[in-house]
């Protein structure tokens, strides 16, 4: 099981908890994980990454294991304590302003 941490918003939107358990099958990616929550949370597609480009949203960052993993490449691999549900992906909307 693959754990995923989202942010208040989006956890309204899709009327869930601090954080949600996917199946993921194959490879354990950015991809793939953010596939798998569209496919059990369709009220997120388009809030996360941009629903034809499939590119991360400005406003959004992925954090594991203590590091940014916004600017990786969404097919490289998760690190191996996400993917052994040890540590989550944290979906982090981030602030701006000034």
């Amino acid at each position: 099981m693959i754990r995923v941490v989202l942010p208040y918003h989006l956890r309204t939107l899709a009327s869930v908890g601090r954080e949600v358990q996917l199946d993921v099958a194959g490879a354990v990616t950015q991809c793939s994980v953010l596939d798998q929550l569209e496919v059990q949370y369709p009220m997120l597609r388009g809030t996360i990454r941009d629903q034809v480009t499939k590119k991360r949203r400005a406003m959004i960052r992925f954090f594991a294991c203590e590091e940014d993993l916004s600017n990786e490449s969404p097919d490289e691999p998760l690190p191996e304590a996400v993917v052994s549900g040890k540590e989550p992906l944290l979906v982090i909307g981030a602030m701006a302003g000034g």
